[in-house]
């Protein structure tokens, strides 16, 4: 009998284990939400975190705060993501150079995607653009090539760090011309004010931090990634024009959990994904009109997503034979 009423009792306390996270769900979220930016104030990624983390606020009806760990190519920010609490209410904000080119380009990074983390969803695709100071008496980027050539070295690019987004695309543009560029790290700082300034010449980097300076007339884009000319830029050479057809670096980022957080939780951040990504005709029409495409996917689409683009990234940098330790 007393055997009996334990193994009744075992059953119970796993049927109760096995409500648990479903009951979390169900509550949550009860407190704020904060997404790590392993981006530094003022990029890009930084900006498309901080309006997505205003459209989830809406959706789910408790603040969603951003809070910047950059530095080290994103790892540190990921790293913070990879140990935090797996309960929903620590996110990190993924990116191309955290997921899809660090781990090609170092043999120790301190996370790793499959193992730490759950992809919840994509938030958006931008493409990347060469802008440059209005001082730069090239045009395009086949006339840069052409000086290049010639004058080896002759220009320097602003990067947001070694081994960053901005670093590799430059890089991968580098390799494929068969020209020889000076790269000027800025680790934990935006690049765009010295570039603004004219200390820096050009960055290979998507568009978001740089759209206002463009249209300002204080920089210039030189070419933009694409099959064809963006219609919000008909004026902009594609990279292929300059004759660099598989020239193709994408930017993205992305929304992600640590490793453990609750199935039901993924499920409901994902969904709120989906109504953040669409609620906006503001914000959609707003990355449209710098060559983006704020979207949203499944779990499952933005894993197969992933797995696709670190196969695209991983070629570019054994291309370029970029090693960074």
């Amino acid at each position: 009998m007393f055997a009996k009423r334990r193994f009744g009792l075992t059953l119970a306390a796993l049927a109760l284990a096995g409500l648990a996270p479903l009951a979390q769900a169900q509550d949550y979220p009860s407190k704020a939400i904060r997404i790590i930016a392993p981006f530094p104030t003022g990029t890009g990624p930084d900006a498309n975190t901080r309006e997505i983390a205003a459209e989830l606020t809406k959706v789910l009806g408790q603040s969603v705060v951003v809070e910047n760990r950059p530095g080290a190519s994103n790892m540190i920010g990921m790293e913070a993501g990879a140990k935090a609490a797996p309960d929903g209410y620590t996110l990190v904000m993924g990116a191309t150079t955290s997921l899809s080119v660090v781990p090609h380009l170092y043999s120790k990074v301190p996370y790793k995607a499959d193992r730490d983390f759950v992809p919840i969803s994509i938030v958006g695709l931008l493409n990347t653009a060469l802008t440059a100071h209005p001082s730069l008496k090239e045009n395009t980027a086949k006339e840069l090539i052409e000086r290049l050539k010639k004058q080896p070295g002759s220009v320097n690019a602003a990067t947001s760090g070694v081994g960053s987004y901005s670093h590799l695309a430059g890089e991968w543009f580098a390799a494929a011309a068969g020209v020889k560029i000076d790269f000027v790290p800025y680790n934990t700082t935006s690049p765009y004010a010295d570039l603004v300034a004219g200390q820096v010449q050009v960055i290979f980097d998507a568009l978001p931090a740089a759209i206002g300076n463009v249209r300002a007339g204080k920089l210039k884009m030189l070419a933009l990634t694409g099959k064809t000319r963006h219609p919000n830029f008909p004026d902009v050479p594609t990279f292929a024009e300059a004759g660099l057809p598989d020239y193709s670096p994408t930017a993205w980022i992305g929304l992600f959990a640590p490793a453990g957080t609750p199935a039901a939780i993924v499920n409901k951040l994902g969904d709120a994904m989906q109504k953040a990504a669409a609620q906006n005709p503001e914000l959609i029409a707003k990355w449209r009109s710098y060559g983006g495409d704020l979207k949203a996917q499944t779990p499952a689409e933005f894993t197969a997503f992933l797995r696709q683009d670190n196969q695209l990234w991983g070629q570019a940098i054994r291309n370029t034979g970029l090693k960074l330790d």
